[in-house]
């Protein structure tokens, strides 16, 4: 792509030299994604002149009925930039396209998803939830073989944390394995999507904890001295990592409190396509959950709440879920929530970096 061609100059000037380095793919990946979706953003906000727009749920606390009307599908915008800027910074191997397809797919769901909801006159709709888990796992099982096809028999492996050399044997349930990780982290992401600037912050911390295990594990020294899997085309999910990095930031920019876009189920369903697949493409999917732990607690509060409702016949846990829910009605301001959830997923994301060293 364009940094191949530029590369392709070093003989001229040994400037063009720096386009062969991961490092600096990336950097310019970020730039471009943070740049492009600033301004592509802006001017969507600017010029939103249709009818569908965000319709608050009675799910959520009232202080969320002042959000209603505000523009929404803005995934729409940054995560085609962040597939572009990969394709612009990086070689399309087989491993950038597999983790592209599974996040422009996703995303495909949630935008279908948003138009279903947004098109009724109710705030009710969408796509039932049976369907759409039923699709993600069905997304997963399809990218659990196209793993198989990379890794061969490794694909069976999964590293765990802290121990030095130490995988795990799924076996034949790695597919349905895979189908979970997808399903799972894409519901994760769309269910923390409920607060100004939140599920933006809190995925930017591990999506970036995934970029930097994926350029470790592309480079062959580095992996051998941390003990993980050395993984050829790994450095690569880099870039692509990076580039979305890039377009969340800009998209912070106008989704932060109080927010002039939504991402929608657009965005979230795709940030969690993305998440699941560099995961399962770096063979870090135990990794991911230390990452992803804001994720996992929201996820797990509304589960709990679920189950303990239908056992007590009425009975709650907290006092609204998601968890992010629970502590609005306990009268922590929106901002404060979403700035400890921030600050949570980055000593999350700063403990999975630690088990690095420590195996």
């Amino acid at each position: 792509m364009l940094s191949e061609f530029l590369a392709s100059f070093r003989d001229f000037n040994i400037i063009f030299n720096l386009f062969s380095y991961l490092t600096f793919r990336s950097a310019l990946a970020f730039i471009f994604s943070f740049t492009l979706t600033y301004i592509l953003l802006g001017w969507f906000i600017k010029n939103y002149r249709t009818k569908f727009y965000e319709r608050i749920s009675e799910d959520v606390p009232a202080t969320h009925i002042k959000k209603e009307g505000t523009p929404s599908s803005g995934g729409i915008i940054f995560i085609p930039v962040a597939i572009i800027s990969t394709l612009l910074w990086t070689k399309p191997v087989l491993e950038v396209i597999l983790a592209i397809i599974a996040t422009a797919v996703m995303g495909v769901l949630g935008f279908v998803d948003d138009l279903s909801k947004l098109r009724r006159k109710d705030k009710k709709g969408g796509i039932r939830k049976t369907y759409k888990l039923i699709f993600q796992l069905g997304l997963g099982l399809l990218f659990s073989f196209c793993a198989l096809y990379i890794f061969g028999e490794k694909a069976f492996l999964t590293q765990f944390l802290f121990f030095k050399n130490f995988f795990i044997n799924i076996g034949i349930f790695y597919f349905v394995f895979v189908a979970l990780v997808i399903a799972g982290t894409s519901n994760a992401v769309n269910l923390t999507d409920g607060l100004d600037g939140l599920a933006t912050g809190v995925v930017i911390f591990p999506l970036a904890v995934l970029g930097l295990v994926a350029y470790i594990e592309g480079n062959f020294k580095l992996a051998n001295y941390l003990n993980v899997l050395y993984i050829p085309n790994a450095g690569h999910l880099s870039v692509f990592a990076s580039s979305l990095a890039g377009s969340l930031l800009a998209f912070l920019w106008y989704n932060s409190h109080p927010a002039e876009v939504f991402m929608g189920d657009t965005g979230s369903q795709a940030l969690g396509g993305a998440l699941a697949s560099l995961a399962v493409l770096t063979k870090q999917e135990v990794l991911l959950a230390i990452a992803g732990g804001v994720l996992v607690l929201e996820t797990l509060s509304v589960a709990l709440q679920i189950a303990h409702f239908k056992i007590t016949k009425g009975k709650r846990i907290f006092r609204r879920a998601p968890l992010h829910h629970h502590f609005e009605e306990l009268g922590w301001h929106e901002n404060k929530i979403v700035v400890r959830f921030w600050i949570a997923s980055m000593l999350f994301s700063i403990i999975a970096l630690i088990t690095l060293k420590i195996r």
